[in-house]
């Protein structure tokens, strides 16, 4: 299995009620599915920041603009389209006013919309019911480090 490393970054968001966004995805590879906070891959060019607020407001339709200057660094390991993706990526964070804002995936390339299977504002509690495979399998540490005042301090998966 070929291994890469591709720069990217992935915005933890929170709604008024704490709930945090997941996307669930379809691998075009084997078809397994998958919840991950938003995100993908820097262009050239981009800081992490520039890159998490595109990828936020192309994937989600959400505003780029919520997403704080505040991050934690998380080593990824991967598997995703056949390939192993390895390496460090920045999890930024984004607070929302309202609850559960209503998401458009207009911003998505044609074979990401095939591959978005849905969407869920996941409250604390309900972690733990979700039936596919969470990433990263640190994600709560990620929470408590990103939102250590919040409802997610103290949640071990």
């Amino acid at each position: 299995m070929e291994t890469r490393h591709r720069p990217a970054v992935r915005v933890i968001c929170l709604d008024a009620a704490h709930r945090l966004l997941l996307l669930h995805w379809r691998d075009p590879f084997d078809g397994t599915l998958l919840w991950e906070p938003p995100g993908g891959g820097i262009e050239p060019g981009e800081t992490p920041l520039m890159a998490a607020r595109r990828e936020l407001a192309e994937e989600t339709g959400l505003d780029p603009a919520a997403v704080r200057d505040r991050f934690v660094t998380v080593e990824r390991d991967v598997l995703w389209n056949g390939k192993r993706y390895v390496g460090p990526e920045r999890f930024f964070v984004a607070h929302f006013t309202e609850e559960r804002p209503a998401l458009r995936s207009n911003g998505l390339r044609p074979d990401e919309q095939v591959n978005l299977h849905a969407h869920a504002w996941v409250a604390r509690s309900d972690m733990n019911r979700l039936v596919d495979r969470i990433e990263p399998p640190s994600l709560t540490s990620v929470l408590a480090a990103l939102a250590p005042d919040g409802p997610w301090r103290g949640l071990i998966r």
